[in-house]
């Protein structure tokens, strides 16, 4: 079972059965930033920080070698700029970028 924060106070601007939902289609740890909602998300190799989720989709997704990581960096992010700690990698909205912090 995903693990989730308190949704009361996390996500206070959505509808409970909004959250219902995103639960149920296995996102965890959902919060409202800069107007858009965010949450994590397992993949088989990944954990995504999605950014901007919709009934259709979302907007980006960054992708976390672990959840620890994932989680820590969406609860320090204030929905500028991109969020902080090791992501790999950045896809949606026609883009695909590698972590700048972690080349070279």
């Amino acid at each position: 079972m995903p693990r989730t924060r308190d949704l009361s106070t996390a996500a206070s601007d959505l509808p409970p059965e909004a959250i219902q939902t995103l639960q149920a289609q296995g996102f965890s740890d959902i919060i409202m930033r800069q107007g858009q909602i965010c949450a994590l998300k397992d993949f088989v190799f990944t954990t995504g920080l999605m950014v901007g989720l919709d009934p259709i989709g979302y907007r980006l997704r960054y992708c976390y070698e672990h959840a620890r990581e994932a989680r820590e960096a969406l609860a320090a992010w204030d929905g500028e700029g991109h969020p902080g700690g090791p992501w790999i990698k950045c896809k949606g909205a026609g883009i695909e970028l590698l972590n700048p912090a972690l080349r070279d």
